[in-house]
Order: C-alpha cells, then structure tokens, then sequence
C-alpha cells in the first residue's frame, strides 16, 4: 500500500452524523457500509451501498480522505490517489 500526502494530514473531525449515512436518513433509504469524511466529519455510504453518499460527498465537496466508520475498522482511502492507508 502507498501513502499519500493527503492521507498523511487527514484529520479525526467529529463524525456530524453518528447514527448513520446522513443524506439515506434523509431520504429513508439504507446502506451497506459507512465512511466518515476526516475534512468534515460527514457520514456517507459506501459505494456497495446503492446511493453511495461517500462518493458523491468527495465529488461535491473535493474533500478526499475518506474513514470506514464501522466498528473495528480503522484504514483510510484516498479518492485523489486512489490508496488505502
């Protein structure tokens, strides 16, 4: 795996939606996985689930270290280089 820029001065921003993927709370619908934004904090699907918020929130915002905000899961993906860390 290789590291990036990015990943190396992400932040831990508060997560701004701990319950879950913000925009399917929104609309009732449900996900897969969930990934917390470490510019912001947002919540967002994963790209199994069928919205995939995470991404669209990357594409809207350019914000692009994203977290897996499930438990036990700590690697981090950066959508700009495409790797993990």
């Amino acid at each position: 795996m290789g590291m990036c820029e990015h990943l190396q001065v992400a932040g831990d921003p508060k997560p701004t939606s701990p319950q879950g993927c913000e925009e399917c709370l929104r609309e009732g619908t449900r996900w897969v996985h969930l990934r917390k934004c470490l510019d912001c904090g947002h919540i967002g699907c994963c790209d199994s689930s069928p919205r995939r918020h995470a991404t669209a929130h990357y594409k809207n915002s350019d914000h692009p270290v994203m977290q897996s905000f499930e438990p036990g899961e700590a690697w981090k993906w950066c959508f700009i280089d495409n790797v993990m860390g």
